[in-house]
């Protein structure tokens, strides 16, 4: 089993179990599913003969109307990931998702790559058969279906013999699939997931050291989870004393959760 060790600005070792290929293929299935039931769902419902009827000699309008058709599948993984946090729904049900190198969420950025590149992961096939039909090569359908069959293993064999289980997408976006059973692990951590776009409230917090974070941390989710507000007023107060914070947060929850997230941001930055 393929691990992924991130070592934080916090100087903490967290270990990730990668998504093996047996998990990824099943995701990939799933998804591949989902994409021809909702072909299958329009092209049932509309009579896209109908459309061509229609606009009877107007090929552009056709062609559109199929490209519209096709969005929703094409841009699937995409908007997926960018809208689940690194999750298809594929990936959802298996329990695995994308993330970075670093151990944080991918940029819009990566996403775009690592979908992109998929034309060399499982899609290669395409700019072959081009070239064979262009080059009106010999036998044509044998050397097409060799073609398809080398285009989609150039995807699966990289997940396979990499050390990260990363396809061509994965390694120029520095994406790396894990396993969510480690997410256990990283809760356990002084982490705490923020966007690039975060604005910090309390630059004070950077008077508190790792272990101070990790205890506030702990007590936090403890308090909670059991709805101990006597605990959470105590905490804030502690943490009003050390850093000498001015609070602008009435609620005990949300001031204590905005700590944690400053004390990562200025940490992470540092």
């Amino acid at each position: 089993m393929k691990t992924l060790q991130i070592k934080t600005a916090q100087n903490v070792n967290i270990n990730f179990t990668v998504a093996n290929v047996g998990q990824r293929l099943l995701a990939f299935m799933i998804d591949n599913v989902i994409k021809f039931t909702y072909l299958y769902f329009v092209y049932s419902v509309f009579d896209f003969q109908a459309v061509e009827r229609v606009f009877s000699g107007d090929n552009w309008t056709i062609q559109a109307v199929g490209i519209l058709v096709l969005i929703p599948v094409t841009f699937y993984s995409l908007y997926s990931e960018i809208l689940l946090d690194g999750q298809t729904l594929g990936k959802k049900l298996i329990k695995i998702k994308v993330i970075n190198e670093d151990g944080f969420k991918p940029s819009i950025t990566d996403f775009v790559m690592r979908w992109f590149l998929r034309i060399v992961d499982f899609n290669l096939f395409v700019l072959l058969g081009v070239y064979i039909y262009s080059v009106g090569l010999d036998n044509q359908d044998f050397l097409m279906g060799l073609a398809f069959l080398a285009g989609k293993l150039i995807g699966l064999l990289l997940i396979i013999f990499t050390n990260k289980s990363q396809r061509f997408g994965d390694i120029i976006a520095n994406t790396v699939v894990i396993s969510l059973k480690d997410e256990v692990q990283f809760s356990e951590t002084i982490l705490e997931n923020i966007s690039n776009k975060y604005i910090p409230t309390y630059p004070n917090v950077i008077k508190l050291s790792d272990n101070d974070a990790r205890i506030i941390k702990n007590t936090f989710q403890s308090a909670k989870k059991f709805n101990d507000l006597k605990t959470l007023m105590t905490l804030r107060s502690k943490i009003l004393e050390v850093t000498e914070i001015k609070s602008v947060h009435k609620s005990d929850k949300e001031f204590i959760d905005v700590v944690l997230k400053d004390y990562n941001y200025y940490t992470q930055s540092m």
